[in-house]
C-alpha cells in the first residue's frame, strides 16, 4: 500500500491507500514500480482502486518514492479521481 507519511503519523485511525500488486495492465492510473522503490520485484500502484485501512494493519515499511514517482503517482491519482488542474 501506498500512503502519505504525514497521514500515518496523524492521530486520524485510517488512512486511504493505493494497493500494490506485481501485474499491471499499463492504464493510466497504474503507476510501475520496482527494487528502485524498495520492492522485490516489479509491482503496479493502483490508484483507481484506493482503499481506506486502519493503521494497525500497515505492519511491515518496505520502501519509498523518489520525486519523479511522486510526480507519477500524482498525475495516476488525478486521472483516476478526474481531477484536472
Amino acid at each position: 500500500m501506498v500512503s502519505r507519511q504525514v497521514l500515518i503519523d496523524s492521530r486520524f485511525p485510517t488512512v486511504i491507500c493505493a494497493p500494490i500488486f506485481s501485474r499491471g495492465h499499463g492504464f493510466q492510473t497504474q503507476v510501475a514500480i520496482g527494487i528502485d522503490e524498495g520492492m522485490k520485484h516489479e509491482s503496479w500502484v493502483f490508484c483507481d482502486n484506493l482503499v481506506s485501512l486502519h493503521k494497525a494493519e500497515l505492519t511491515n515499511f518496505v520502501g519509498r518514492l523518489s520525486p519523479a514517482k511522486i510526480a507519477e503517482l500524482n498525475g495516476a491519482l488525478m486521472t483516476a479521481l478526474g481531477v484536472h488542474h
